[in-house]
């Protein structure tokens, strides 16, 4: 007997009002998504069934059209659950989300595993039919094919039986990690009990520190909290190397405490099951797996390319901490520099070496100005326009929502949501979500995309101060957001960033470098206090130092890539601790830092498949960005309209209608290299 579902749910309505619809906050409850998704997926499930068993042959517009319009109910509420799990998580939507994620992962089990379905997308992959469908077509038609090739449809029953039940688990640990995690930082912070506790921290950052301990109720003057974006300041500015030790502890042993919140027993068991699915689809290992969809193809391929870079990484990390050490002995110190004192003495030989402090840039990076910024670099490069709206509902006061359009034809682009601020039950670190993707089967859907943050909001009378770090991530994330904008193609799977996961950080990494022109700096980086820009000498000494500690953040980075890759190379049960220390160790890690993501907070790998044996991503589209600038700067500079209109008709605007290393070669005329990325990041280019 069938539940009874009150279509009156507002879950399953359509998006009503401007911009082709958009979704209706004010009216959903979290009691809603559990009988609404429920009714979803069957609705989606009796769609892929009359598609696979439609007695007419197989044509691509009754398959695969047909196969990109289902679900179009469940899409929407995916992306209102998504931004839920992502931003509003509280115990009450953990309950929904720990019973719903086994189920929604279950769907693409009962697509790819459709025989008669499966049988039809064959048909006509191997069809003459196919040599007559335009470029886009024959490449959807393709991703559809090896997909399912991919994800087990060759199979027999009782492997596929076996791969389901894999993935359903898999949810449902990918849920429980993100969970637990959200909770230790959550759950966590460091008091600051005395002015004593607040010496060399900024004025902006004590009041923000001042603030969440109100906010947390809490009996002390301040508290930082455990997340990226309040932790690593402390640790640049903080005088008490006592209290910078207790805040580097926090933050390195986030899911590793052995409370109800470690997450090394769920870790082992997804990385179990991962080489277990791997092995019944027919690769050595789930890295092979991984890459199989991906530009690298070969594990041993990151790995070189992670070696090449590490050693000149490493060579540049021991030099500074010379530096350093000796800026600590000159002071009277009696100890080595340890990672809790890597930031501290870093930013004191920054200021010595370059007269530059970052505390005096930050005066300079207010927030809006900096978003102001990025619109106008979208309108030089792009001719995109912005206009904020303030009719469109959204999912916390917080949230600002804009137009985008082409400033000549005013023609609408899509919508831009943006959510910067911490907040309890939201996840730390800065991300892009597609709301709604770009396509034009039966009319232009407009994308809705958005960009979220975790920047410390201080007092609400204040400009939000940013660092130089967290100004390059906004810039970052407002990449894959144009990314998402700029697409322009007709069959949503294939719509903005759907790319290969290696190619996806391009487009989000070469936005970044607009962050230090010379352009946006005079325009937008204004003193919160004088409102005047940026000195002449600044700007130089900013230039100067550009590369400065460099090989800290490749050293940070690449070690956990190197982490993630062998993790996913083995094919044993493994110990974290153990495997950890052991990787470092065969590595030659120094012992001033740490990974960027130790494995038992490593939510890029445990939260999702997105990034398993993929975090070396990163690296790999930086080898592609630094390459891709150069094209830019071998014209007419960073604005270069010409360049500009390549990359966004060649690269942003296709999608992955085009395969991602032709695309590139035909955007720069060769294969990316990586002597760029040398040159960039100013490590020896080998003859």
């Amino acid at each position: 007997m069938k539940t009874q579902i009150d279509l009156n749910n507002p879950l399953l309505q359509e998006w009503s009002g401007a911009y082709g619809g958009v979704p209706d906050f004010t009216k959903y409850k979290i009691s809603d998504f559990k009988p609404a998704i429920e009714f979803a997926i069957q609705e989606k499930l009796d769609e892929i069934d009359a598609i696979a068993n439609n007695i007419e042959e197989p044509t691509f517009d009754n398959t695969i059209v047909a196969l990109e319009l289902s679900g179009e109910k469940l899409d929407r509420i995916h992306a209102v659950y998504g931004i839920y799990r992502s931003n509003l998580s509280s115990p009450e939507f953990n309950v929904v989300d720990t019973e719903m994620s086994p189920k929604l992962a279950e769907i693409s089990d009962k697509l790819y595993q459709n025989d008669k379905l499966f049988l039809r997308i064959e048909k006509l992959y191997k069809s003459a039919e196919s040599k007559n469908l335009n470029a886009e077509q024959q490449r959807l038609l393709w991703l559809y094919y090896t997909d399912f090739v991919r994800e087990g449809a060759e199979l027999n029953e009782e492997d596929k039986k076996e791969v389901a039940k894999i993935n359903q688990e898999l949810a449902g640990l990918f849920t429980l990690f993100s969970q637990k995690l959200l909770a230790e930082e959550n759950d966590q912070f460091l008091e600051l009990k005395s002015e004593n506790d607040l010496d060399g921290l900024p004025e902006e950052f004590k009041n923000a520190a001042i603030a969440e301990a109100k906010e947390r109720k809490l009996n002390s003057l301040a508290s930082i909290g455990n997340t990226r974006s309040s932790i690593e300041p402390f640790l640049t500015f903080s005088n008490r190397r006592d209290l910078r030790e207790k805040a580097f502890d926090i933050f390195v042993k986030r899911g590793d405490n052995k409370n109800q919140n470690d997450t090394n027993e769920t870790l082992v068991s997804i990385l179990q099951l991962r080489a277990k699915k791997a092995k019944i689809l027919g690769f050595k290992n789930f890295a092979e797996w991984s890459l199989s969809n991906k530009m690298a193809k070969d594990p041993q391929k990151t790995l070189d390319l992670m070696e090449s870079v590490w050693k000149p990484a490493v060579e540049k990390v021991k030099n500074d901490v010379v530096a350093m050490q000796e800026m600590v002995n000159n002071e009277g110190g009696n100890f080595k520099i340890q990672p809790w004192d890597y930031r501290y003495y870093a930013e004191k030989v920054r200021k010595a070496k370059y007269d530059l402090d970052q505390n005096e840039i930050k005066q300079y990076l207010q927030l809006e100005n900096l978003r102001e910024a990025m619109f106008w670099v979208a309108g030089e490069l792009f001719n995109l326009g912005f206009k904020q709206l303030f009719d469109v509902p959204v999912y916390h006061p917080d949230v600002r929502v804009w137009e985008v359009n082409n400033k000549d034809t005013g023609k609408l682009i899509g919508l831009w949501y943006f959510d910067p601020y911490a907040r309890v039950g939201k996840r730390s670190g800065a991300w892009m979500n597609s709301h709604r993707d770009q396509q034009k089967i039966k009319q232009n859907v407009l994308p809705i995309v958005s960009n979220n943050c975790n920047f410390i909001k201080g007092n609400s009378d204040d400009p939000v101060l940013i660092s130089w770090d967290d100004a390059t991530t906004l810039f970052h994330e407002f990449g894959h957001a144009l990314h998402g904008l700029c697409s322009n193609v007709t069959y949503p799977s294939l719509s903005g960033t759907s790319v290969a996961r290696d190619y996806v950080e391009f487009p989000s990494q070469l936005l970044e470098h607009w962050l230090a022109t010379p352009e946006v700096l005079n325009k937008f980086a204004l003193h919160y206090k004088t409102n005047l820009p940026l000195s002449e000498s600044l700007v130089e000494r900013i230039e100067k130092a550009a590369n400065f500690n460099e090989g800290f953040a490749t050293v940070e980075t690449i070690s956990s890539s190197f982490v993630d890759m062998k993790l996913h190379l083995t094919t044993e049960t493994v110990d974290p601790h153990q495997f950890e220390k052991d990787v470092l160790e065969e590595i030659n890690m120094p012992s001033e830092i740490v990974m960027r993501h130790r494995i038992p907070q490593f939510a890029h790998i445990f939260s999702s498949d997105g990034y398993a044996a993929g975090y070396y991503s990163y690296l790999w589209a930086d080898v592609i960005n630094a390459d891709a600038y150069e094209a830019f700067l071998e014209g007419d500079g960073p604005y270069d309209k010409k360049v500009a209109e390549r990359l966004y008709e060649i690269v942003l605007s296709v999608g992955n209608s085009v395969d991602n290393e032709n695309m590139y070669e035909d955007f720069r005329g060769h294969a990316p290299k990586s002597d760029a990325l040398m040159r960039a990041r100013n490590f020896p280019v080998e003859s």
